[in-house]
């Protein structure tokens, strides 16, 4: 969703977008952007400050207040680090100042999609150490042998391909593989599901722990040589 009160630069920001292959939905004021948030699923929003009825800031406090988790980037004609600053910490996943490149915006579009959607990171088939993995046909293949996987393992194995020698912590993993916020849940149950993918990756024929526990903070996939 694009949030901008300039129609050219709305109008702009729309063509360049579904020029690029996304579906577009955009408005013009604050009012109109939040009744539609509480409607409708985006995977982004583009969110410009300086808007008329609710400012972007309020937009985006708010939001976070309510427990959207859709990735926010402001877009702003405001340039100052301490307006930065304070934009992120209301929980804007990125900061765009106009004027802005828009191969520029794209790239920083693409890149908040592939940390929050692995499958736009590595695919369907991708490899996880020496393994190739078909998340689509629940199947891990490698020396020689096919071993079956469960709709979760492979959800699990795309998550750690996608954010290689990166923590990812238990919370992270069940939102993004159960698809459910954590509370509640014991961390054992993480750690079971974690245990039965390391077995099963031995069995394949793993050399080496590929997946790393980092106490106190969560797992990680190794995969430097």
């Amino acid at each position: 969703m694009v949030v901008e009160d300039e129609p050219k630069i709305r109008e702009g920001l729309r063509d360049f977008l579904e020029f690029h292959e996304f579906s577009v939905t955009d408005v013009q004021d604050g009012l109109q952007a939040e009744r539609i948030v509480s409607e409708h699923r985006f995977d982004l929003i583009l969110l410009d400050l300086m808007l008329p009825g609710i400012s972007g800031e309020q937009l985006c406090r708010k939001w976070r207040q309510q427990g959207l988790r859709t990735p926010v980037v402001m877009l702003t004609a405001k340039g100052m680090e301490a307006e930065k600053i304070a934009g992120l910490n209301m929980g804007a996943d990125d900061y765009v100042t106009k004027p802005f490149s828009l191969e520029e915006l794209l790239a920083r579009i693409r890149a908040i999609l592939r940390r929050l959607d692995p499958q736009r990171s590595v695919g369907q088939q991708f490899t996880f150490g020496p393994f190739t993995v078909d998340a689509e046909g629940l199947k891990l293949l490698g020396n020689g042998k096919e071993s079956p996987l469960s709709p979760r393992q492979a959800e699990m194995l795309q998550l750690f391909a996608a954010n290689p020698n990166r923590v990812v912590s238990r919370q992270e993993l069940y939102e993004k593989v159960w698809h459910e916020s954590m509370d509640g849940i014991e961390t054992r149950t993480i750690d079971m599901h974690i245990a039965r993918l390391r077995d099963l990756l031995k069995e394949a024929g793993a050399k080496k722990e590929l997946i790393q526990t980092i106490r106190g903070a969560g797992y990680k996939y190794e995969n430097r040589v």
